[in-house]
């Protein structure tokens, strides 16, 4: 295995170049194969992942502590309440104490700032559980699984429907650095952050990528490769459900919708689903969905990722 990320950070997928994102594919689908045969493969024998919750989980807590221990390794959970967080003590010293217990450090968290100072203040590699503004590891595993099923990544078009939030900004990255056409269908009031797109048209122009962010959901759709969304309240925004179900329905993936993409299109969403909302039953549990290898996915993507880094 190449050592090339050995030491690094993954907090954003723009941090990353196509090569190294290979890389992370190419690591995942060894992994995963030898999971699939029974092989042990420990290269994290000995190390410990500190796993910081401050939001709850179910697919981030159990790929990482399951993934951890199939490298070898031990997963320690440690919620908001096991720490001194609470209580006042800063991020700098938590990570810098942290980080003279444990090889590497996963946090799952509200404000970005907070992983952005883990990785300033620590000396360990520092991954993004997921944050408001980014959820890379989940954006790893959708890629992963697209390549998966269409046997590349380069010129295809994704379209990601609803709540321009953190799975959006992430899509934008990744899609961006590997070469796909990445279109956010949104509605105003919930458009994704400017900044995010910038640097995604900017990542780009590497690639010959497409970025595009519109109102207009059936153009947006048409032609597509694969289809994208999220749920409309996110963790925090539960006050504002019932404003984003009505703002935001007009931009449910149905049956009707999905037509309009290509007859082979995929979709996709990052769990958990509130379905009949963003997405029907139908849709979801029908010959297109690979979410349920989607989220399979996060278990192999994650072990690669941890052991390039750790």
């Amino acid at each position: 295995m190449s050592v090339t990320l050995k030491g690094r950070h993954f907090i954003s997928l723009h941090d990353f170049t196509q090569e190294e994102l290979w890389q992370v594919f190419k690591t995942t689908e060894m992994m995963k194969l030898k999971q699939k045969m029974g092989e042990p493969f420990q290269p994290l024998k000995g190390k410990t992942l500190g796993m910081i919750f401050q939001k709850a989980s179910t697919r981030t807590r159990i790929s990482f502590e399951v993934g951890m221990w199939q490298l070898g390794g031990y997963a320690l959970f440690l919620s908001a309440n096991d720490l001194q967080l609470k209580r006042g003590e800063t991020i700098a010293d938590t990570a810098r104490v942290l980080s003279r217990y444990v090889d590497g450090i996963m946090i799952r968290t509200y404000a970005h700032q907070d992983v952005l100072d883990l990785a300033k203040y620590g000396s360990i590699p520092i991954i993004n559980g997921l944050t408001d503004l980014l959820h890379p590891c989940q954006v790893a595993a959708d890629l992963f699984t697209i390549w998966e099923k269409k046997n590349r990544l380069q010129g295809l078009k994704l379209v990601y429907i609803g709540d321009g939030n953190n799975m959006a900004h992430s899509l934008l990255f990744g899609c961006a650095k590997m070469g796909l056409d990445v279109t956010i269908c949104s509605p105003s009031g919930y458009l994704p952050d400017a900044n995010i797109v910038r640097l995604a048209k900017e990542d780009a122009l590497l690639t010959g990528a497409k970025v595009v962010v519109t109102g207009d959901v059936e153009e947006g759709v048409r032609g597509a490769d694969v289809v994208y969304t999220d749920v409309w309240a996110s963790m925090g925004q539960e006050a504002e459900h019932a404003k984003r179900v009505k703002d935001l329905m007009p931009y449910q993936v149905n049956a009707k919708l999905m037509q309009l993409a290509k007859p082979d299109a995929l979709f996709l969403h990052c769990l958990p689903a509130h379905r009949n909302e963003e997405v029907t039953d139908e849709v979801i549990d029908g010959p297109q969905s690979v979410v349920w290898d989607e989220a399979e996915n996060r278990l192999h993507v994650q072990k690669a990722i941890m052991a390039l880094v750790m």
